[in-house]
């Protein structure tokens, strides 16, 4: 008697079968993901705290692409926006210090 060898069904494929995290991240990023929430704390009827919370997940070009660009104009993250920031902050402590020689000159004069 023969018995014929028992065939296990195949299993359901599913999004994420045989992906890595790599596969995972980079459909993320070329697609884009939005989260968004809303956090309220609330004592009886009288709201304390309300956060609304907005996070978008995505590459630099989808981001270009959806018209979010603010990286570019951020002058803490442009170098020369950030020399230029430097430079004034330098000159309005110069400014603070020629206004205070002023003032004390003015004092004695007086």
């Amino acid at each position: 008697m023969t018995i014929a060898p028992q065939t296990r069904p195949h299993p359901m494929p599913t999004a994420t079968q045989g992906s890595t995290l790599a596969d995972v991240l980079e459909r993320v990023l070329d697609k884009g993901i939005v989260i968004a929430g809303d956090i309220s704390v609330s004592v009886g009827s009288t709201e304390l705290l309300n956060i609304r919370i907005r996070l978008l997940i995505a590459s630099v070009d989808k981001a270009k692409e959806i018209g979010i660009n603010w990286w570019e104009s951020d002058p803490y993250l442009n170098s020369q926006s950030r020399q230029l920031l430097e430079a004034n902050q330098h000159l309005q402590a110069k400014i603070e210090s020629l206004e205070q020689e002023l003032r004390s000159i003015k004092c004695t004069s007086a």
